[in-house]
């Protein structure tokens, strides 16, 4: 067969890609390009092009004229679950069987491996998470790289640590890459690289089978309209939301930057009439499968969503993307405002900044490779077990919250340091280097995209530009459209009466503490005696916060008074005043105790402070005064052993947070007194703030032991 001839099949495969057999739909020469490198070539490319490109149409007839001639399966590396969603039913319009192996379908892996091997599936989507799960890496990962007949990487920057959005689990494709059978094709694709990460991906895709073939294109979305809208607080920028919402053609997209935020917004735009929806990472999977089935049908206005959602959702006429606070990268915003105007000539794209946004920033900031010495400490603790060690019991050796301790843990299994395996990990026993200068300037990195991103909002010049420049776009030009180049035109324009209502919503105070009920992991083997379930008699009971430090209302008022570095002082007025509406509230509740019947809590007897070590004029001042006008007696402040101090301000994992608090508290004997002479009831517990639940869970322990029926802890905020 001739170029001509395959250049027509692959035409009428797109046109049944794209709903439209027999129609018009043709490849363009680019995409047609990559086709022919992957189909009669065979050849490895990247392919960095502008979102709604259609590097999903490349894949996807590539896969169709290679299965055709006998290739095997299509293996599509992708972390979007709701872009696998879109593709797996697009396959299904040109007769290619795609399934999916995710984190949101474990019920359903056992019936796709059968079909893999019965050669039944054309394409297999997987999140890069399995790659590094012992059971697939052990027996599909050797059949799929012997038997593949195209992969695809999608959104390949993240396979550069030296970019934006670096996931360890994609670091598994390398050895994939290595095992892959003569001539395989391979494709990688990805809308946002710069030339450092397009270098870097390409090299890695060239491993072992010559130079990589480039194929770069424009960033330029000509559809994208693009606008910042700089208004003076949160409670301005929900108001905004209310009133101009129905200015935005069709439906979209609001971004916030913190799940609470999201929930924010989305509860105030549904009381006033708006059809939207909450897309978290709190998002149950069969409410996030709902929400963007309502937004591609358009029965909703638009999906509130955190990162979660990122830049994997596939809606051509998505008419708007909002953001309700800046990202921290020029690169991230890109990619998520490149969702809008893939299908329709117009589309606005609005940033409306905060100036809680660094303070998030800060908050999100532990993705930072670790030092060397806790790496050394973890290494050396697994090669001591002797045995596997589960990342719980890990906790328990290493000073490392969870997520970060999970990265860590992933590079250093592609780098040979460390070994996956049923049970846990373990320690290979192999050299390893720390490359200092290298995690050196990817922080170094990150600080510059969120001066970019500063920049951002700041510039006079074109923002189209700017984004395409921060992408290395060679041929960036004015756009002509963004508010910078043809003059402002959303109305910054806020009634009074709006203001009003966002700002009641934001300063009703008030959302509830959970409670710490089980011990964590492996804490006897570091001398702690406790594990399991903390005993009904000595657990700490649901309490009470003004707000979360994330919120976008009372976390903006919150998180100056908590600051690490902010003064000690009595509790402010306005504060104390929301404390006792949060109290009044939390008694008027459900099982609160102004309720009456079976399930309704006795009144506190009494009041106790935590012993701050930051900021004891606050806590004390708050419990003091609290009790003052709840007319309950202040019962005393439980004492700081000094065990505890090296800890406060340190954010580490559970164990580790455990470990050090479980002997920094006493109670005094003139509180163990107090107690005594208290009539029978529970005790609020009063603190500036919870981050763990660990110093509650400790203190309550502390406090029922010593006599409280029990402990209701009242706190300033929770950090997440």
């Amino acid at each position: 067969m001739n170029d001509l001839e395959l250049r027509a099949e692959a035409d009428a495969i797109l046109a049944e890609l794209v709903g439209d057999p027999g129609g018009t739909a043709r490849l363009r020469e680019d995409q047609w390009q990559a086709v022919a490198a992957l189909v009669v070539d065979h050849r490895r490319a990247l392919v960095v092009q502008r979102t709604g490109w259609g590097k999903s149409a490349v894949y996807f007839v590539a896969t169709a004229l290679l299965r055709r001639r006998g290739s095997g399966p299509t293996v599509i590396v992708s972390p979007l679950l709701a872009l696998m969603r879109n593709q797996v039913e697009s396959a299904a319009r040109a007769g290619i069987r795609a399934h999916t192996i995710n984190s949101a379908n474990p019920e359903e892996w056992e019936a796709i491996h059968e079909e893999v091997e019965q050669g039944k599936v054309d394409v297999l989507l997987v999140s890069p998470e399995r790659l590094n799960s012992v059971d697939f890496r052990e027996r599909m990962l050797p059949r799929l790289a012997a038997t593949t007949g195209l992969l695809v990487v999608d959104e390949a920057h993240c396979i550069s640590d030296w970019g934006h959005d670096f996931r360890p689990d994609y670091r598994r494709l390398r050895t994939m890459l290595q095992e892959l059978s003569p001539g395989v094709p391979v494709l990688a694709t990805t809308a946002t690289a710069n030339a450092r990460v397009t270098a870097d991906v390409a090299d890695q895709l060239g491993t072992g089978a010559g130079e990589a073939l480039v194929l770069r294109g424009t960033l330029e979305r000509e559809s994208l309209r693009l606008g910042v809208v700089r208004l003076p607080d949160a409670a301005h920028r929900l108001a905004w939301l209310g009133e101009h919402l129905n200015d935005l053609s069709g439906s979209g997209i609001i971004y916030t930057l913190t799940v609470s935020a999201a929930e924010e917004v989305t509860a105030y735009l549904r009381a006033r009439g708006f059809a939207v929806a909450s897309y978290t990472g709190r998002t149950e999977n069969a409410d996030r499968q709902q929400a963007e089935a309502d937004l591609l049908a358009n029965r909703v206005k638009a999906l509130v969503a955190t990162s979660a959602l990122g830049m994997g959702f596939d809606k051509p006429d998505l008419g708007f993307v909002v953001h309700l606070g800046s990202p921290s990268s020029p690169i991230s915003y890109y990619q998520q405002v490149g969702r809008a105007g893939r299908g329709v000539e117009h589309a606005d794209v609005l940033l409306l900044p905060g100036k809680e946004d660094e303070a998030i920033w800060r908050y999100f900031a532990e993705v930072a490779f670790p030092p060397e010495a806790q790496v050394r400490q973890t290494l050396a603790a697994l090669a001591d077990a002797g045995r596997p060690l589960s990342v719980p019991a890990l906790e328990a050796l290493v000073d490392l919250r969870r997520t970060r301790l999970e990265m860590m843990l992933k590079v250093l299994d592609v780098d040979g340091a460390v070994r996956r395996v049923k049970g846990g990990w373990t320690s290979t026993g192999a050299d390893w280097v720390y490359d200092a200068e290298r995690y050196a300037w990817v922080a170094r990195q990150r600080a510059a995209e969120q001066q970019a991103m500063r920049d951002y909002v700041g510039t006079s010049q074109c923002r189209m530009e700017f984004l395409r420049r921060q992408l290395d776009d060679e041929k960036a030009a004015p756009c002509g459209r963004c508010d910078n180049c043809a003059g402002t035109w959303a109305d910054p324009g806020v009634s009074s009466q709006a203001l009003a209502g966002a700002t009641g919503e934001l300063e009703r105070p008030g959302v509830e503490v959970e409670p710490r009920r089980m011990w964590p992991t492996g804490m006897p083997a570091v001398g702690i005696d406790l594990k399991g379930r903390i005993p009904a008699k000595e657990q700490c009971s649901p309490g009470r916060a003004l707000g979360r430090l994330s919120d976008i209302g009372w976390g903006n008022r919150l998180r100056p008074l908590l600051a690490e570095q902010a003064p000690d002082g009595p509790v402010p007025d306005d504060v104390l005043q929301a404390a006792v509406a949060v109290l009044a509230d939390w008694a008027r509740s459900p099982g609160g105790w102004a309720v009456t019947g079976p399930d309704a809590s006795a009144r506190p007897v009494g009041v106790v402070a935590m012993p701050s070590l930051n900021r004891p004029r606050l806590v004390g001042s708050l419990a003091e005064r609290v009790a003052t006008v709840g007319r309950l007696p202040f019962l005393g402040t439980l004492g700081h052993t000094g065990h505890g101090e090296a800890h406060r301000a340190h954010r580490s994992n559970s164990a580790q947070r455990l470990r050090t608090l479980s002997a920094a508290f006493t109670v005094p004997e003139e509180l163990a007194g107090a107690l005594a002479a208290a009539p029978h009831g529970p005790v609020l517990l009063v603190d500036d703030y919870s981050d763990s639940g660990w110093t509650l869970a400790v203190a309550a322990r502390l406090l029922r032991r010593a006599g409280a029926e029990q402990v209701l802890p009242l706190v300033l905020a929770v950090t997440a």
